[in-house]
């Protein structure tokens, strides 16, 4: 029974519809890829410009037949009530809608139709079956959030059990929690995984102190499939020893579902099936593949709801390997907002301070996990877990590292937590800045 699809279809999603599309996507040279992504962006704009009042004003007094000169969307352009946003075609029952997590600061509501909504399962069910994984029939343990109050937590229960999955809380990864855990695995039939980067790390620590490896008590295990987090080498070198099956970095947005997933050959392979994908400098011009910007991104069929040229506000680069059919995701660089500070004008990227305190918490097998907030220009607070507090030695070598990798003279607070704060949908975002 394809009980997942069967789900969509009673929602109204046309699945099958999605699936035909898709698969005369792949059927496309190079060159009839072009052709269709032009036709496609042309389409996409026209309707938008006819029928949607919200982006005919964005787009007023400037070259609309110029793809170079459309306006690139913000987050903050999005934070107004939904049906402002809408297209005259859609009402807020018509639509399927959703919130963003809220992770960069400026959540909002959205909207996708049906049909674009389908596109967006059905890339996801094609990017899976690399590495067979069928959403009909695969059991998946789900390390994700979930709501707490009554009613949206049996909605989640049920959305998950319709979804053959799961789900394990990542708001408690205390060693208590991760046995009843790991007994879950020993227990289902479970084919893959799926869920927070941050929760699935603690629990392959977790595995890691007690000498067990996941796929030797749960035989079923195909793959892990990491997501809404950055995956660092040495924390997915960490994931293959002790789960011993493939570890898979994806790349998504709820307001725009797939947007890079990884293949067996490692590469970040970008959707291209129903999203454009621009990597855009500051003054929204256009970057070389190999080069960083802004990543900006185009939903080619979603006509509820206009995302054109559509700035995400995350970094990253195109690898030099990529084509216009097939792009290349090489590299994810942060957030533009999780950008250092420092007194001497310097800017530095948030995730060198994973790096630092990595490298040297790291030798202290008691650290479990740690985030880094900007306080002042000159101080930083380091909260982080452990059995045991960090001795003045080991808070000296992070305090040396902070001189080497950014400047000397930074403050540095640390506090030893039993739980870190993660944010509502349980993700841990590791570098917060308060200025």
């Amino acid at each position: 029974m394809k009980q997942f699809e069967w789900s969509l279809r009673l929602k109204g999603f046309p699945v099958n519809e999605a699936k035909k599309t898709q698969a005369i996507i792949d059927g496309f040279t190079e060159a009839d890829y072009a052709n269709y992504l032009s036709k496609q962006l042309q389409a996409i704009v026209a309707f938008h410009l006819e029928h949607t009042p919200f982006y005919k004003a964005l787009c007023g007094g400037i070259n609309t037949l110029d793809w170079h000169t459309l306006p690139v969307l913000t987050k903050t352009d999005l934070q107004q009530p939904l049906a402002d946003r809408l297209s005259d075609k859609y009402t807020v029952k018509t639509v399927h809608k959703h919130k963003t997590s809220g992770s960069s600061g400026t959540p909002f509501e959205f909207a996708k139709d049906n049909f674009s909504h389908a596109m967006t399962w059905v890339t996801f069910m094609q990017r899976y079956s690399w590495f067979n994984i069928d959403l009909n029939t695969c059991k998946q343990a789900r390390f994700y959030g979930i709501p707490l109050d009554t009613k949206a937590y049996y909605k989640e229960r049920l959305k998950d059990w319709l979804g053959n999955r799961f789900r394990f809380s990542v708001f408690d990864l205390s060693d208590a929690a991760l046995d009843k855990v790991l007994y879950k695995f020993m227990r289902t039939k479970f084919n893959y995984i799926n869920g927070y980067t941050s929760a699935i790390v603690q629990f392959a620590k977790y595995l890691e102190r007690k000498n067990i490896i996941l796929k030797e008590v749960c035989p079923t295990l195909e793959v892990c499939i990491v997501t809404s987090e950055m995956l660092f080498k040495d924390d997915k070198k960490l994931l293959e020893k002790q789960l011993n099956i493939s570890i898979v970095n994806e790349y998504g947005a709820a307001e725009l579902g797939l947007i890079a997933f990884e293949d067996k050959n490692d590469n970040w392979m970008v959707n291209s099936n129903h999203l454009y994908i621009e990597i855009l400098d500051n003054n929204n011009q256009p970057v070389p593949f190999g080069q960083p910007g802004k990543i900006v991104i185009t939903d080619l069929y979603n006509r509820a709801h206009p995302f054109i040229r559509y700035e995400l506000g995350d970094l990253g680069q195109l690898s030099t390997k990529s084509t216009l059919q097939h792009p290349i995701l090489e590299s994810l660089t942060g957030r533009t907002s999780d950008f250092i500070s420092l007194p001497s004008g310097k800017i530095a990227a948030g995730l060198t301070f994973y790096y630092i305190t990595k490298t040297v918490m790291t030798t202290n097998a008691n650290v479990k996990e740690f985030i880094v907030e900007q306080i002042e220009v000159d101080t930083f607070k380091i909260d982080y877990v452990a059995t045991e507090a960090l001795s003045k030695p080991q808070q000296k070598a992070v305090q040396l590292a902070v001189d080497k990798y950014l400047e000397p003279n930074l403050n540095l607070i640390f506090e030893q937590k039993a739980v870190l704060e993660r944010e509502v949908s349980g993700k841990l975002k590791q570098f917060r800045s308060r200025l």
